[in-house]
């Protein structure tokens, strides 16, 4: 008897391979765009159309399908904004302009240059489709209903979400207690999302994967502090300490040469001695646990390269998974800020602190803010860590105590206006170097960019208008800007080859936003920068062979990498700008806000760039306090775990001894 054969598997494999592909045709036809309406509600005259706008990095292309009464989808297809401060807008501002239907909509805070080319980018697209764009450029601003005041109790309040504060907040709640931090703008970040170079740490085992080739760095730096500083006792004090443990290095080499103390001297030298030695060496030695920690967390700085201002290669960078070197303050902030948040820290932006609060014996209990519509927001709390950095974007806060520096641009985050150090002295805290405000030598000169110092480090040269190097490029930053500004039209031209394109997801990122101009050989560079070629041309090979002899006979440079003789060769067009500002709050080793007669003010700390005192008179590359963040803003006795202890890693906790002191 024959079997009847059975089609009820087949039947269901079909069904298996068509369902799928009903589902997926009726979602694409039924679904909305964040930004639009579902595609089978855009009627069929309605026109498809894209246009470009300059955004803060490069053109940011977006895509509009309307008709001439109505905005149907906004999309923004092609961009290289600033993960976290230009994402934003890109993220928020098509579904507003489709729920408003204008274009003429509120700019998203601290991220003005990528919503004006959103907007701008909207209008020409609709004109490009031959859609009127007047109907749609009735300016909408955003009118939000005030919330009723709030009162929040916890122990602990920081107030900025950049580098210091969400790392301060990130070791609090691992000692198990409850955070908020108030952040003034749309966005966490602060300055440190704009850094793209690094951190610098010494004696760390990365340093010890790369071959020492800087003995004169080291030499050049002993002589500098013998010739130089010989009257100041710190200085000298650490400079026969590096000497002896250069000869003892020489004498047997293992590894690669660097310790506390040289870092120590490297930073009191660039700071021209004024810095607080303790500060100083609460930074150096507990840089290395800083990378360590840092790792633990998921934000790894592996590449160890040269920067300015530092004898030897310090400078601690993350790479992609090409291992190309990428921006630190974009790789890092988000992963600080996803870790403080899993912790359970309660974020709270555009909610600018406004004043602390004091009770009857003098002690610091919390934090008065005005929160997005106005409310008052009172945040009780047993301590307050104030990292609301410095107070380089306050232009009037800059010339009232450097008034040489007025109109100059700034590299500085919108909420850089030294609110915690304004705060801090309305309680009695005293300040220090107030004067001390650094200006970066190379900021791309149409747009205030930060290039970051990791060119000059990896190989980069500075060139004039007439086509000559003119300063050691990785001298501290305020040697390398005083001398840019005195040459032709204070600005120069950072040279690089395409070598060192290839090893940098930074620089791509430059080309990308149109910050270079390319040149196929030396010659045809000079011509499209307009300078001469022939002196050009000389410069680079003097420089070329300056690099294979290992000596820089006309500035006394003594970092090198590789010569620059990979064409193509590309220049971006740098003038200095106000970048850090290396005075603020006095505070002690552990982070403890002092008085000016050096009392400490109760339940108040700070850390980062509002703090004063550890860089002296300037900071020497990412030494300063937005990069070499504040990993533990309290001391171990002020942070005993409680009931509600977080567990951590191993890794984390033998990181933490040394932590727990104030990481400036």
């Amino acid at each position: 008897m024959k079997h009847r054969r059975s089609f009820l598997p087949y039947l269901l494999i079909l069904i298996g391979i068509i369902l799928p592909i009903f589902l997926m045709q009726h979602l694409m036809q039924t679904t909305a765009h964040k930004s639009g309406v579902a595609k089978k509600d855009i009627p069929s005259n309605a026109v498809t159309s894209t246009a470009s706008a300059q955004g803060m990095n490069g053109p940011v292309e977006v895509e509009v399908i309307a008709t001439p009464e109505k905005i149907y989808s906004v999309k923004v297809l092609n961009h290289s904004e600033t993960e976290g401060i230009g994402t934003v807008a890109i993220a928020e501002l098509p579904e507003k302009i489709f729920k408003n239907q204008s274009y003429e909509i509120d700019a998203v805070s601290g991220a003005t240059l990528t919503s004006n080319a959103i907007h701008d980018a909207v209008k020409a697209a609709l004109e490009n489709g031959g859609i009127d764009s007047a109907p749609f450029s009735v300016a909408v601003h955003e009118v939000k209903e005030k919330r009723p005041d709030e009162t929040i109790d916890t122990d602990i309040v920081i107030v900025g979400g950049g580098g210091a504060g969400m790392t301060a907040a990130i070791e609090a709640a691992n000692a198990g207690k409850k955070i908020v931090i108030l952040e003034s703008q749309g966005m966490a970040g602060g300055n440190s999302i704009r850094s793209t170079g690094g951190m610098n740490a010494g004696k760390t085992p990365e340093q010890d994967k790369n071959s020492f080739d800087e003995a004169a760095g080291v030499e050049k730096t002993l002589k500098t502090a013998e010739e130089k500083y010989a009257d100041n006792a710190t200085i000298s004090a650490l400079a026969a300490t590096v000497r002896e443990q250069w000869a003892a290095y020489q004498a047997a080499p293992s590894g690669y040469f660097d310790s506390v103390e040289l870092f120590e001297l490297d930073t009191m030298i660039g700071g021209k001695g004024i810095n607080n030695p303790e500060l100083v060496h609460a930074l150096a030695s507990n840089s290395a646990d800083a990378i360590q920690w840092l790792e633990s967390v998921g934000a790894p700085l592996p590449s160890v390269s040269s920067f300015g201002g530092a004898s030897v290669k310090r400078i601690h960078r993350p790479v992609n998974a090409e291992g190309k070197t990428v921006s630190v303050g974009t790789f890092m902030l988000p992963i600080l800020e996803e870790n403080a948040k899993k912790l359970g820290a309660d974020l709270r932006l555009e909610t600018r602190a406004k004043k602390l609060l004091v009770d009857e014996s003098g002690k610091i209990v919390g934090v008065e803010a005005e929160g997005p519509t106005g409310e008052k927001v009172t945040v009780n709390a047993k301590a307050v860590i104030l990292a609301s950095g410095g107070f380089g974007a306050n232009l009037e806060m800059v010339t009232k105590y450097r008034p040489e520096l007025e109109g100059f641009m700034t590299t500085n985050a919108k909420g850089a206006l030294g609110d915690g150090i304004l705060m801090g002295e309305e309680v009695g805290a005293a300040t220090v170097d107030l004067e001390q405000i650094q200006i970066h030598p190379t900021v791309e000169m149409n747009t205030a960019a930060l290039i970051t110092e990791g060119l000059r480090g990896d190989g980069a040269i500075l060139v004039n208008s007439n086509g000559q190097r003119f300063t050691d490029e990785v001298g501290t930053r305020d040697a390398v800007s005083a001398a840019e500004i005195k040459q032709p039209g204070s600005f120069a031209y950072l040279i690089v080859d395409q070598a060192m394109v290839d090893a940098s997801n930074v620089i791509q990122g430059y080309i990308k936003k149109g910050y270079t101009t390319q040149g196929e050989s030396y010659a045809t560079l000079a011509e499209a920068l307009q300078i001469d070629p022939t002196a050009f041309e000389t410069t680079m090979n003097e420089w070329n062979a300056a690099v294979e002899a290992k000596t820089d006979s006309q500035f006394g440079r003594t970092s090198f990498a590789s010569p620059l003789n990979t064409a193509p060769y590309y220049a971006i067009k740098v003038t200095p700008g106000v970048h850090h500002t290396m005075g603020g709050l006095k505070i002690n080793s552990e982070a403890e806000v002092l008085t000016a007669d050096g009392n400490k003010i109760p339940g108040l700390f700070a850390a980062g760039e509002v703090t004063g005192g550890v860089h002296g008179a300037t900071a020497s590359a990412e030494t300063q306090s937005r990069t070499l963040w504040s990993l533990a803003a309290l001391p171990e006795s002020r942070l005993q775990a409680t009931s509600r202890r977080t567990k951590i890693s191993q890794k984390q906790k033998a990181c933490r001894k040394n932590l727990r002191q104030a990481f400036l």
